[in-house]
Formats: C-alpha cells, structure tokens, sequence
C-alpha cells in the first residue's frame, strides 16, 4: 500500500480519551492581557485574586429599623414595648456622629455602618415611632416591640471576606459573581487570558456562499456557521475562512498562510475514505505531525488532528452531525484550555432514557439529545432524526448521549451519562 491507501484504509483507531490525551499535551495558553472589567465578562482569569481589604470594612447593617444596645430591649413584647430616645439617623454611605448607650437608639438604614455602642439592629416592622411632638417636630422616641439578640443584623467588620483570603483563582470565568467581586475590590482593569484565534474552513467543491443562489447539486456552507457559534461559546474568537475545494495543492497552501496567524484551525470535511478527501491527501504529503485518523466514535470515526507548524489542526467530518459532535468533545476543551480553564472537559452526568434506541454500534455512539425533568428525575431523549448528515436537529440539542458499543441497543429507562452543551 502506498501511504495515501495506508492513511485512508490502514488508519489506527484509538479511544476518545486518547484522542483527548493527545491533543491536551500540545495545549498552549494563549497571552496575557489587561482588558477593562466591562469588556472581561466571559473572559478566564490570569491570576488568582486575593482581597486587600475586609468585607465589610464596617459593621454593617442589613436591615432598616433601629441600632439599639440589646440588653435594653430583653423584655420587649408588642404588649409592653421598651421606648428609646432617638439620637440620630443613619443613611447608607454616610458615618455615624454619636456612640449608641442604653436608653438610646439610632434610626439606621439597610447598608449603613452600625454605631458604636449598639450591638444589635431591630428591623422597623417591629417598631413603632411615637406620635409628632406639640412642635410638628419628627418623633424622638419609638418604640421596641420584639426582642432580638446580640449582633442580630448586623455584619461584622470581615463577616462576608477576610483580609488576604484568595477570593478567584487563576482560569476562572468571569460571571456576574465574579465581576462584583473585582469590582468591590477595585479592578477597572483585569489581567485575562487573550482569546484563542479560531480559523474555520470547510471543504468541498459542492459548497457555495451563503448569499448564494442554490445550485443543482450544490449546498451552501453551513457547518461553517455552526462551528463559529460553537468557538464563541467555548470563549474563542472565530473566522470564518472562505471554503476550500478538492485540490490538495490549494488547501495546504491555504492552511499554511493561515497557521502563523491563529491559535487553532478547524476544518469541516475532507477526512473519509473517498476519492476527494483532500485532508487525507494532505496528511499523507504535509510536514506536520499526524497525530490521529481514526476515533472509536459516532458519528465523526475519521475525526483527525495534526501538529503543523507549532499550531493544532483539527480535522472534523463534513457531516454536520459529526461536526458538531467532534467539536463538543475536541475542539471545545482545547479553546477552553487555550483561554486559561484548569478543568476543560465536561463531567458526565446521569440520565434515564426517554425512549428506546434500537440502534447497536461497534463503537461507543454520542447521540444528540435534549432533557427535560420528570417527577424529579432527569430524562433525555434524542433530539430528531439521529443521523450524522442531519442538521436540522442540532438546535433542539442540548446534551451528547453517550451510549457504549454494543449490538443490542437500549431499552426506554436504562440509565445513561450525558455530557451537558452550555
């Protein structure tokens, strides 16, 4: 055999966790950059972040209503209310005047540092002022009606986050949480892992633009679509190369121009055992690293990747299905790498199938599916026609059932894992 027969029919297949393995030893993180806190949202950091300063800084208080000392107030009922003389208020963002001695209470408000003295707030449903003086005068009295105990509603100074205590580690995401963390602790501008450039081509001479007319025997490039949808939910940054023909010649040299200039390429088709698979002629004549052409998976068994030029290329089948399920469970964790995430793979969680799947595999077989709850048990079902060439149903997935090789099929509730899409 000569070795482009070798590289179409003589292929060694290996595990999805071997392909996994393999691609994880070429991962890179990408730079590092300083970007403005609204502009990091979804980014991963490039530090851990540790807190300058507790919080609070203050006693704080969490309710409106009144910082009282709770030892006058142990016998406060709605029947015999306990009344205090009002010394001042206290709004949120300012700083209290006077110190809190038995007898007296401050009017204070959700937020707001508690004063001296006072070891308890009272919330002001349990209170009522008294009646405006002969004067029209605001009440100086009010009246405590419900006991409370020592350092109810109040936060004490470090309650919430301690001086020095790591608060983000390094990769983390940024989400809502995370961005009010930063800025409670003064980051206007953030250090985060630069986004991975994602190349995308997609491979065929049947394939036309999108804004062009349909053609007898002709498609318009989709998969393209899909995958840079895909790359900017995995937090990488994609472009969208123009399609690629059957000519070896012109996809290496197309690969080529484009390697120096992003993190990852991406290519959809080309990688099957028929006469213009253009990527399995490139292997077999480029200067790269070939580093697998064959995974125990379906769809997508010839899924391929290769080292070229210091940069990974990945090689996805041209059926969308296959695509799509390729990119979950490889290109997806290596973007997420790429971008600084500590844990890129997602964890497998348990199902019940919602129906049967007749369908036996010589290979384990990751289905498109979709979940929906049912008396507290998480259920999934395929989601449409499982077939690779389908595509309609990728928008209805929502998880990769992942079913065993096996000649039998499965039966409705056999328990299954699924690896969520998010």
């Amino acid at each position: 055999m000569n070795s482009d027969t070798n590289l179409k029919f003589g292929r060694k297949v290996i595990s999805v966790e071997e392909a996994r393995s393999l691609l994880s030893e070429y991962v890179k993180h990408t730079e590092i950059e300083s970007v403005p806190l609204s502009a990091a949202f979804g980014r991963r950091l490039a530090e851990d972040i540790y807190a300058d300063h507790p919080v609070p800084h203050f006693r704080r208080s969490g309710v409106d209503g009144y910082a009282v000392c709770a030892a006058d107030i142990e016998q406060a009922t709605p029947e015999n209310p306990v009344e205090l003389r009002i010394i001042e208020q206290i709004p949120s963002g300012t700083v209290p005047k006077f110190k809190v001695y038995s007898g007296l209470a401050a009017r204070i408000m959700t937020g707001a540092p508690v004063p001296d003295g006072a070891d308890c707030v009272v919330m002001l449903e349990m209170t009522d002022a008294l009646p405006l003086d002969d004067t029209g005068l605001n009440s100086s009295h009010v009246n405590i009606k419900k006991h409370v105990s020592f350092g109810s509603n109040i936060t004490p100074i470090a309650g919430e986050i301690r001086m020095k205590e790591l608060l983000l580690e390094q990769g983390s995401q940024i989400g809502p949480g995370e961005a009010a963390i930063l800025a409670t602790f003064g980051y206007s501008f953030v250090s985060v892992y630069r986004k991975p450039k994602v190349a995308i081509f997609s491979t065929g001479s049947e394939l036309l633009n999108v804004e062009d007319a349909l053609q007898p025997g002709r498609i318009r490039n989709s998969n393209s679509y899909m995958l840079a949808a895909q790359v900017e939910a995995a937090g990488g940054e994609a472009i969208i190369m123009q399609a690629l023909s059957d000519d070896a010649e012109e996809v290496e040299s197309a690969l080529l121009e484009t390697l120096a200039k992003v993190d990852l390429i991406l290519t959809s088709g080309g990688v099957s055992v028929g006469d213009h698979d253009v990527l399995v002629d490139l292997f077999g004549r480029f200067t790269g690293k070939l580093l697998f052409n064959k995974v125990a998976m379906r769809p997508g068994t010839p899924t391929s990747a290769a080292l070229w030029e210091n940069r990974l290329l990945l090689a996805l089948s041209g059926n969308p299905g296959a695509s799509f399920v390729g990119f979950e469970l490889f290109a997806k964790p290596l973007i997420k790498a790429m971008a600084g995430c500590q844990t890129p793979f997602q964890e497998a969680i348990t199902a019940f199938l919602d129906v049967s799947y007749d369908k036996g595999s010589a290979y384990p077989r990751y289905v498109r599916g979709t979940t929906h709850a049912e008396t507290g048990c998480l259920r999934v079902r395929p989601a449409g026609i499982d077939k690779s060439s389908i595509m309609v149903s990728i928008k209805d997935a929502d998880c990769l059932i992942q079913l065993p090789a096996g000649g039998k099929g499965f039966a409705k509730d056999e328990r299954v894992l699924i690896y969520p899409i998010q």
